[in-house]
């Protein structure tokens, strides 16, 4: 079961993107340096898991990344796994970053 229809809010003091989905929170956190955009953490409830909210929060951030013009380094496991998925969003891999 996928939830599309999840909102993804933009948590720029606290540099995440977040969203709640049945009163249970779910974030992508990243750290910015020298136009690099670190997606440190991916957190989804074990109960809401399956459900497209972990990609949901990774489109975001890749989409605010592009708009901003930031370049990607994705630490987290799931969003190099995303990455790979998406090859439309390799180009936003920092320079020397390649996604084993």
């Amino acid at each position: 079961m996928t939830t599309p229809d999840v909102q993804v809010v933009h948590n720029a003091a606290a540099r995440r993107f977040e969203t709640t989905v049945e009163g249970q929170h779910a974030r992508a956190d990243y750290q910015l340096d020298d136009g690099v955009m670190r997606i440190v953490h991916t957190g989804v409830p074990r109960a809401l898991e399956g459900r497209g909210i972990a990609a949901a929060l990774v489109r975001a951030a890749l989409e605010h990344a592009r708009a901003q013009g930031l370049r990607v380094e994705p630490v987290c496991p799931y969003v190099a796994s995303y990455m790979r998925k998406h090859p439309g969003t390799l180009d936003l891999l920092a320079p020397g970053i390649v996604l084993r």
